[in-house]
């Protein structure tokens, strides 16, 4: 059977393919229509669709939208009670209600009565239960937990899958939501909310949490699996920023203690449902569990043995959610998931045939892998441009920016490049055999860069680019039988410099999505100051470029 889910009521629009129990396409509309998060989360916008990502999966499949047997649309209009957005909550559940005729609409001959509405909080939970993949054979049966900023009039679920079908035993109802006040303090401290929430994780990091015992007061769980969050007066505690202005220590305190008061919540609710479920395994999704630095904290500090999170955890999960829930209760068990390579991807004919109509003097090396391990230890950077796209926010080895880690200088470099505030730290590639021996208090494996690592003392003098101001670092695990050209390059890497590290981060500039066709490659790498290009089997270097 083949089923469609589709994410569009808030922000992350996005669209992902199941067919016979196997996740074949996700994609976030994003990548084709260039405009960072698909649209606002406003509700003008709800009506806005991933009309080309779905017809995209579509394609890829050689399906067209008469062959769906249903499509699963994140939402569910039904459940919505009260007002959360005010006097406008009933436009969007307007738009919500007339979705199956939009999407007749966007995709010609998809019977509308084929759309089911599956619960927003439904959709992010099966996308890490049903989609989770757990070390050894012991079965997939886990706890699962969800937190964002908000569904319909929930905003946390916490529940297991026993077998593939959830039970949920708490949801914590609005207005009290952790995401929701996430937000608030981004948006406070200059930041785009429902957007750069990273940026005040990573700002958290240069301050001290000394506003923690006021945030008890204001922020606390329930003891019946869920919690409270009163309102703040954020100006109580740093004044509030202008876009771009510079950051205070008052303002990264405020960040640390939100940050620390997150995780403590958090540690909470995980051991009342350890408690509640007896189970050894938790599955985390919903925008909360893109807070690598909290999902640590969960596994170290916690009562579960392994924790899994959703690469695509935000609301552009819940595409992939909704697909994999109707699969399971038509009788089709999906996943797991088979990584995050699920997006578009292109032939080396292809991708020739662009840098030609481009006129772009190009070469094929015959050692890709060699070529760029030895641009690298020149201290080069290089856009890299492999296989099909990520899935998710995270730039993954298949579209990102890499450069050497043993210099300091290349985290101010690449921020430059990218355009982006120099606090952000970049994040370390490792050879999955090697990262025990670098990286400590993080789960190993860790492809998909989801937890920190403690970078050992000894070091991080040696790999000081991928080092952020906490000694800690956010990891992606290379395993040469999933990865096996990355992970060519970092062995090669390795050979070159004695270092078996190479500095990752997406392949983008501020304000855009990440690239994801050759096009994409091409414009970032014309605009942005990088010294080589790797488009598949092709190298492009800047100076042969320009000397033409």
């Amino acid at each position: 059977m083949k089923f469609l889910g589709i994410n569009a009521i808030f922000h992350d629009p996005s669209a992902a393919l199941v067919v016979d129990g196997e996740i074949v396409a996700a994609a976030e509309e994003e990548r084709f229509s260039r405009r960072k998060h698909g649209k606002r989360p406003l509700v003008f916008s709800a009506w806005e669709l991933p009309e080309q990502a779905a017809a995209w999966c579509l394609r890829q499949a050689g399906l067209g939208p008469e062959d769906l047997d249903a499509v699963a649309y994140s939402y569910d209009p039904t459940l919505v009670t009260g007002r959360p957005d005010g006097d406008w909550e009933d436009l969007r559940t307007r738009y919500a209600v007339r979705a199956p005729a939009f999407l007749s609409t966007a995709l010609p001959g998809l019977d509308p009565g084929r759309v089911t509405y599956v619960p927003h909080h439904v959709a992010h939970a099966a996308s890490a239960g049903l989609a989770c993949r757990w070390s050894g054979t012991a079965g997939r049966d886990c706890a699962v937990l969800v937190c964002d900023g908000r569904g319909e009039n929930v905003s946390h679920l916490a529940g297991r899958y026993r077998d593939g079908e959830l039970e949920v035993l708490a949801a914590q109802e609005l207005p009290h939501s952790l995401g929701l006040m996430y937000e608030d303090v981004t948006e406070h401290l200059g930041f785009l909310r429902s957007s750069d929430e990273y940026k005040v994780m990573a700002l958290a990091s240069y301050g001290r949490p000394r506003h923690l015992e006021s945030l008890r007061e204001l922020i606390y769980p329930t003891g019946d699996g869920g919690f409270r969050v009163e309102p703040i007066d954020w100006g109580g505690y740093a004044k509030a920023l202008p876009k771009d202005a510079p950051w205070t220590s008052d303002h990264a305190d405020l960040a640390a203690s939100v940050q620390a008061r997150l995780e403590e919540v958090l540690l909470e609710l995980a051991r009342w449902l350890h408690e509640r479920t007896g189970e050894r395994r938790l599955a985390l999704a919903g925008g909360v569990a893109l807070n690598c630095v909290a999902n640590t904290r969960l596994l170290a500090e916690g009562p579960f043995d392994e924790v899994w999170a959703q690469p695509a955890a935000g609301d552009s999960g819940t595409a992939l959610g909704g697909a994999l829930h109707l699969s399971q209760a038509h009788g089709e068990p999906a996943g797991p998931m088979p990584g995050v390579a699920l997006g578009r991807g292109f032939t080396d004919e292809e991708l020739g045939a662009w840098l030609d109509v481009a006129r772009v003097p190009h070469t094929r090396p015959a050692d890709l892998a060699a070529a760029v391990a030895a641009e690298l230890a020149a201290d080069r950077i290089v856009a890299w441009f492999q296989g099909r796209s990520e899935y998710g926010p995270r730039a993954l080895g298949h579209r990102s920016l890499l450069a050497h880690p043993g210099y300091a200088h290349n985290t101010e470099r690449l921020n430059d490049v990218k355009g982006r505030e120099q606090f952000r730290p970049v994040a370390p590639m490792v050879l999955e055999s090697r990262a025990a021996g670098i990286f400590g208090r993080g789960p190993v494996p860790s492809p998909y860069m989801l937890f920190v690592h403690d970078v050992h003392p000894d070091w991080r003098d040696r790999i000081p680019a991928v080092v952020h101001v906490d000694g800690t670092a956010r990891v992606q695990t290379v395993s040469p039988a999933e990865e096996p050209l990355m992970a060519r390059v970092l062995a090669e890497f390795e050979t070159r410099t004695g270092l078996p590290v190479v500095v990752n981060t997406s392949l983008n500039t501020a304000g855009r999505p990440m690239v994801d066709d050759p096009r994409d490659a091409l414009e970032c790498f014309g605009s942005a100051p990088v010294d080589v290009l790797a488009l598949g089997p092709y190298l492009v270097r800047r100076e042969e470029v320009f000397a033409s």
